[in-house]
C-alpha cells in the first residue's frame, strides 16, 4: 500500500512538468513560424521595393531622353504607377500632360451675305474675323489643349485652334510659375491678354456663338500676343489683382514690324468678393496700348465705296471697363443661377494715315476717337437649360483725317445688334445652342442671323476662369 502510495505521487509531481514541456515546445514552434513570416515579408518588400525604384529609373532615363523628351515606353514596365502630381500645384499627370479636344460646329443662315460684311464708320485690316462668317453647315474653331507641371516651380499649356477654313494656328501655348511667393504669378509665351473680362476667355466658354462687337472694331474679335504677363493677387479678404503685360504687339490693333522694344503694353486692375451667401461680383479697368506700322486698314469713301488702299502708322490705346455680377440661391449655381455681365470700350488712335485715290499717294495726320459697349445677362431657368439676352452698340465718334476730309466719310451712323440665345447642356462636357440675332452693323441693311450651334469636350480639361 506504501509502495502503491509513493509511485501515485511520483506520477502526479512529473505529469505537470510533462505538459509544460509540451508548452514549451509548442510556443517556440509558434515563434519560429512567426520569425519566418516576417522574414518572407521583409524579403518580399525588398524585392518589391528594389523593383519599384528600377522603374522610376528606367522612367527618369525615359523622359530625360533628348531625342524625343517623352518616355520611352519599351524601358517602362505597364505596370508603373504615374503620380498624380508633380510637386505643388498639382497635375494630372507627372510625365504626360492632360489633353483635351474642343470640337465645335454647326450651321449659319443669314439674310444678308457675309463676304459683304462690314461696321459702318469703323476701319477694320483685311482680315480681321469680324462678322458672322460663312453661311451654311460647317466646322466651328475646335480646340487642343495641352497642360502639365515642368516641376514644383513651373507648369505649360498649349491651345491649339482648329479653324474651320482648315487652317491651324496656336492660340496659346506659355509656360507660368507656380510657386512665386507674395502672390506673384508670371507667365512667358504666347497668351490671350487679361485685358477686360471676356478676352481672356475660349470660345467655347463664350455664352453667346460670337464676341460682341466692341471687341471685334477694336480688340480684333479677340486679342493675344507673344510676350510676358505678370500678375500680382493681394493677400486681402477683399479680392484684388494687379496686371502688366508687356508684347510684341503683333496682331490688331497693333502690327508685326520685328521691332526690338515692345509694342504692347497691358495694365490691369481687378477687384471682387461675395455679397451674403448667395451674390458676388468682379469689376475692372484695363488700359491697352498698341504700336502699327503701315497697318492696312479697309475703310469707306465718301461715296460709299470700299477702300482698301489705306494704311496707318501710329498708336492705339484702348481703355475697358468691365462688370460681372453673379447671383446663386445659397451660392449652389446646379439648379438655377443668374449672372449679369457688361463691358465698355474706349480706343483712341493718333498717327497718320495714307490714302491713294487714284495713285495720289495722300498722307497726313489721323486721330480717331470711339467706343463701344455691351450688356448681356444669361439666366439658368432649370438644370441643363440656359435663356440669355444681349444688346449692344458702336459709336465711330469723331474722326480727324486733316487732307482728307472730304474723300473719307464718316456718316456718325452707329452700328448695333441684338441677340436671343437658348442652350441646352447635357452635361458640363456637351452644349447644344440656338441663338437669333437681328444685326445692324451695316447702314441701310438688316442682317437677320440664325446661328445652331454643337460644343463637346474630350479628354481632361482644366477649369475655367470667373
Amino acid at each position: 500500500m506504501h509502495k502503491l502510495f509513493t509511485a501515485s505521487l511520483a506520477l502526479a509531481l512529473v505529469a505537470p512538468l510533462g505538459a509544460f514541456a509540451d508548452t514549451a515546445s509548442s510556443s517556440e514552434a509558434e515563434i519560429q513560424l512567426l520569425r519566418s513570416e516576417i522574414e518572407a515579408m521583409r524579403a518580399s518588400y525588398e524585392a518589391r521595393l528594389k523593383a519599384m525604384e528600377q522603374r522610376l529609373a528606367a522612367a527618369e532615363r525615359g523622359a530625360a531622353t533628348p531625342a524625343t523628351g517623352s518616355i520611352d515606353a519599351s524601358a517602362v514596365p505597364t505596370a508603373v504607377a504615374v503620380p498624380t502630381s508633380a510637386g505643388p500645384g498639382g497635375g494630372t499627370n507627372a510625365f504626360n500632360p492632360a489633353m483635351s479636344l474642343i470640337l465645335a460646329g454647326g450651321y449659319t443662315g443669314t439674310s444678308q451675305d457675309p463676304a459683304g460684311y462690314r461696321l459702318t464708320g469703323l476701319q477694320l485690316p483685311a482680315g480681321s474675323g469680324a462678322g458672322p462668317g460663312s453661311r451654311g453647315f460647317g466646322l466651328g474653331e475646335s480646340e487642343l489643349g495641352l497642360a502639365a507641371n515642368i516641376d514644383p516651380w513651373l507648369r505649360g499649356a498649349a491651345s491649339i485652334s482648329l479653324h474651320p477654313d482648315n487652317t491651324v494656328s496656336v492660340e496659346e501655348a506659355f509656360v507660368q510659375t507656380t510657386s512665386l511667393s507674395k502672390g506673384l504669378s508670371l507667365k512667358a509665351g504666347r497668351f490671350l491678354s487679361g485685358v477686360g473680362y471676356l478676352n481672356s476667355q475660349h470660345a467655347h466658354t463664350w455664352d453667346f456663338v460670337d464676341n460682341p462687337l466692341a471687341y471685334q472694331a477694336f480688340l480684333g474679335t479677340q486679342y493675344g500676343d507673344d510676350g510676358v504677363q505678370l500678375h500680382w493677387l493681394a493677400p486681402t479678404d477683399q479680392y484684388v489683382e494687379l496686371g502688366v503685360e508687356l508684347g510684341r504687339g503683333r496682331s490688331f490693333p497693333g502690327s508685326d514690324t520685328g521691332r526690338n522694344g515692345a509694342g504692347m503694353r497691358v495694365l490691369t486692375l481687378h477687384t471682387g468678393g461675395d455679397v451674403g451667401d448667395s451674390h458676388n461680383w468682379r469689376a475692372g479697368v484695363s488700359l491697352l496700348n498698341a504700336q502699327a506700322t503701315d497697318q492696312s486698314l479697309t475703310t469707306m469713301d465718301a461715296r460709299g465705296a470700299t477702300v482698301i488702299n489705306s494704311s496707318f502708322t501710329g498708336n492705339t490705346r484702348v481703355c475697358v471697363i468691365d462688370g460681372v455680377w453673379k447671383w446663386a440661391p445659397n451660392g449652389n449655381a446646379t439648379r438655377t443661377n443668374f449672372k449679369l455681365q457688361g463691358e465698355y470700350l474706349q480706343s483712341t488712335r493718333s498717327g497718320s494715315l495714307s490714302y491713294d485715290p487714284g495713285n495720289g499717294n495722300l498722307s497726313d495726320a489721323y486721330r480717331t476717337d470711339q467706343s463701344g459697349w455691351y450688356l448681356q445677362g444669361i439666366y439658368q431657368f432649370m438644370p441643363h437649360w440656359r435663356l440669355g439676352l444681349r444688346t449692344e452698340r458702336l459709336n465711330p465718334g469723331t474722326t480727324d483725317y486733316a487732307i482728307n476730309p472730304a474723300l473719307l466719310a464718316n456718316s456718325g451712323y452707329q452700328p448695333g445688334r441684338n441677340s436671343l440665345m437658348v442652350d441646352f447642356n447635357p452635361s458640363e462636357f456637351s452644349r447644344i445652342r440656338l441663338q437669333l440675332a437681328q444685326d445692324k452693323s451695316r447702314q441701310g441693311l438688316t442682317d437677320n442671323q440664325v446661328f445652331l450651334q454643337y460644343q463637346m469636350s474630350l479628354g481632361a480639361h482644366g477649369a475655367h476662369s470667373y
